[in-house]
């Protein structure tokens, strides 16, 4: 498998031309069942698994889980700024390889992240589920890329982020 393979195993993200709410409903879903998702195949990776990395020069297993944490918590975060810090707020950035060579993303248990992703999503996900097509249409503004993020897209982008290294930690158990 080829690096960009290694990397991407479900190719970028690509937001569709129009999100609606049947959509959205889709995305939420795969959020709100990630957790889930995510414990039970973790519960399969071997403790020499943990330590390996999907790709040469990438994150181990256990960083991977620990950065969905991370990850995920700065969204929930991103998604509450746009929503309260006025038209298009800047969010702040984080270093995330940084984050996952910290002592807890190297080598904490993967539980404390299982367990902080199902709490976090069941909030995420209720609170996203009331949320007005207004609310979709708000955005913020990443400052490192340069870029404004609608929130429908920022649900599509975490959607597909969750599945994404779901299938680096199929990689590492597949071989």
């Amino acid at each position: 498998m080829d690096l960009e393979a290694l990397k991407y195993p479900m190719g970028r993200f690509k937001a569709p031309e129009t999100i609606d709410t049947e959509q959205r409903k889709i995305w939420i879903e795969t959020i709100e069942n990630f957790p889930i998702q995510l414990e039970a195949f973790a519960k399969q990776l071997t403790e020499k698994q943990l330590e390996t990395p999907y790709r040469p020069e990438g994150w181990t297993a256990r960083q991977v889980i620990h950065h969905l944490y991370d990850s995920h918590t700065h969204c929930y975060v991103r998604m509450k700024a746009a929503l309260t810090e006025g038209e298009n707020p800047e969010i702040k950035d984080y270093n995330e390889n940084a984050y996952a060579n910290l002592s807890d993303g190297k080598s904490g248990p993967i539980e404390f992240s299982i367990l902080g992703l199902k709490a976090l999503h069941s909030r995420w996900t209720y609170w996203m589920k009331t949320f007005t097509e207004e609310d979709w249409e708000k955005s913020y503004f990443h400052p490192t890329r340069q870029i404004t993020y609608k929130l429908d897209k920022v649900l599509g982008i975490y959607a597909w982020h969750c599945l994404h290294h779901l299938e680096h930690l199929k990689i590492i158990v597949n071989g």
